[in-house]
């Protein structure tokens, strides 16, 4: 499966609730430090609250040719324009997303277990996977397993040519591993808001992605 050129960053960012800085704020502070692929991973906010914020934070990365992937919703990645949707294991089924959202728009799925990756091959309708988590993450109230390296290697492996960004508490030291797992890119998180320093910390991802 050709790999989607909206899908080329290796660094998908993830916003993050319970900052100081609101979604749009990240997204605005991720844009203009490089970020070239961002997911909006909003919890538990009222619905009308959030496709307002998707459409503000869809506007802030289409000035900035920087993808957007809505966590979580369908119906917020429609309405708001975005690029394309993630869904979790529990978000919905990922055969229907595909044919809600149409062949232009991106659909992510994330695995945890070998059954997961067979899933996801067999539904032949996904651009791409995060696998995870490597490690604990504060940043998920309902973690699965820890897989670590060797079960984040497994899984990569399992998908085939379905590109994987693997996530749960990845840091700069992280990637090199990662890349020789044949892992596509990372999804991060909480490394990138520590201290609120998002363009050292994004250039420190970057600068850890092997070219």
């Amino acid at each position: 499966m050709p790999r989607d050129p909206r899908l080329a960053a290796p660094i998908m960012c993830l916003t993050q609730d319970g900052l100081g800085l609101s979604h749009p704020e990240q997204a605005r502070r991720l844009c203009a430090s490089g970020a070239k692929l961002i997911q909006l991973r909003m919890k538990a906010a009222p619905f009308t609250d959030w496709l307002a914020v998707a459409r503000e934070v869809a506007g802030i990365c289409r000035a900035s040719g920087t993808t957007l992937i809505v966590n979580d919703s369908v119906e917020i990645a429609l309405g708001s324009g975005a690029d394309g949707v993630h869904l979790g294991g529990k978000d919905g089924d990922w055969r229907d997303a595909r044919r809600r959202l149409g062949s232009t728009r991106i659909v992510g799925g994330s695995i945890n277990f070998p059954q997961d990756a067979l899933r996801a091959v067999e539904s032949g309708c996904l651009d791409y996977v995060g696998v995870g988590p490597l490690r604990y993450t504060p940043t998920k109230s309902d973690l699965s397993p820890v897989l670590g390296f060797e079960g984040a290697r497994g899984l990569i492996a399992a998908l085939g040519d379905i590109p994987a960004w693997v996530i749960g508490g990845i840091v700069p030291r992280d990637l090199a591993e990662l890349h020789r797992a044949g892992a596509a890119g990372v999804a991060v998180s909480s490394f990138l808001y520590r201290e609120e320093k998002i363009a050292e910390n994004f250039r420190a991802l970057a600068e850890a992605w092997p070219v």
